[in-house]
């Protein structure tokens, strides 16, 4: 009897340890999430066009354009997401139609369409909208040979439809492809911001300084009003000393662009995407929607860089 009794606090005990930590997080997002709930955020000066940008793949590019779209727009700002990417992926985390067929981002590149008639208001919010992109955005880097002042296109269309549009838009991010094309080269030219989401791994690093030195020949040759405004640490996981030694590394090197927020694994921001939801409205208090969440704050809050 005295065995069984002993085991049984064993394992008593062992729950309560496993629940200790998943208690310290409950508490900690809910007070992550007034604070969120209670942040007041001003409309911009004019409208601000930020470039979410990175060459390497599978470093939360769509995840921190979408997400970050829809926390602002949740704020009250309104808000378009440009989906350059022909995947269509911020397209369909978004909820708008990006089949083929359904005119957007291709159009306006290739044939000279006008943005506002292409732009799709996204279910997620009424503050949200999207252009949308299909598979034809594919060949958009072929079929743009011709187009006379090719790398110009978007920041062209882009400027007739901020002056155009009422009320006003007070953010656009354009989601580019993990490429630096034709269509990324666009996305450079039409924005005065470059938002650069850096996976917490270390071949992350090791592409960093690739990009900006193309960053900074697409400002030199192309765009003189384009600067990497904000860097956001994503996919950080707190058991690796890895996570932890990449995170420090980038907030050395870069002090002052490096937002506060970092964006952790979540299987919640893999799954939203599946739901035809940003995570923002698929689980808003989840830790990793909150991090998104302060990260869009904070980027509002820092204010125009210009």
């Amino acid at each position: 009897m005295f065995h069984v009794k002993h085991l049984l606090g064993a394992i008593m005990s062992s729950q309560q340890d496993v629940r200790a930590p998943i208690l310290r997080e409950i508490t900690l997002n809910s007070e992550r999430a007034k604070r969120v709930d209670a942040a007041k955020l001003v409309p911009p000066a004019k409208t601000r066009i930020i470039t979410v940008s990175n060459q390497k793949g599978g470093v939360g590019k769509t995840t921190t354009a979408v997400n970050v779209a829809a926390a602002l727009a949740i704020k009250g700002l309104r808000v378009l997401v440009i989906d350059l990417d022909p995947q269509g992926n911020a397209s369909t985390a978004l909820g708008v139609e990006h089949h083929n067929g359904v005119p957007g981002s291709y159009e306006v590149l290739v044939d000279g369409s006008a943005v506002g008639p292409l732009v799709q208001r996204s279910p997620e919010h009424e503050n949200l909208f999207c252009l949308p992109a299909s598979i034809n955005l594919a060949g958009a880097e072929i079929d743009m040979v011709n187009v006379d002042r090719r790398e110009k296109v978007l920041a062209s269309a882009l400027a007739t439809y901020v002056d155009e549009t009422a009320p006003r838009i007070d953010f656009i991010f354009i989601d580019s492809p993990p490429s630096l094309g034709l269509l990324t080269v666009n996305a450079l030219v039409a924005a005065t911001e470059v938002l650069v989401p850096i996976q917490c791994e270390y071949y992350a690093l090791e592409g960093v300084t690739q990009l900006i030195a193309n960053i900074e020949r697409v400002k030199k040759a192309l765009n003189p009003s384009l600067d990497i405004s904000s860097i956001l640490l994503t996919m950080f996981d707190n058991r690796t000393n890895l996570s932890t030694d990449v995170a420090n590394e980038v907030r050395k090197y870069f002090p002052e662009q490096t937002l506060a927020a970092t964006i952790p694994r979540s299987v919640r921001l893999s799954e939203a995407p599946s739901y035809g939801q940003t995570a923002i409205t698929f689980d808003p208090k989840n830790s990793g929607s909150l991090a998104y969440q302060e990260a869009a704050i904070e980027l509002a809050q820092r204010g125009d860089h210009l």
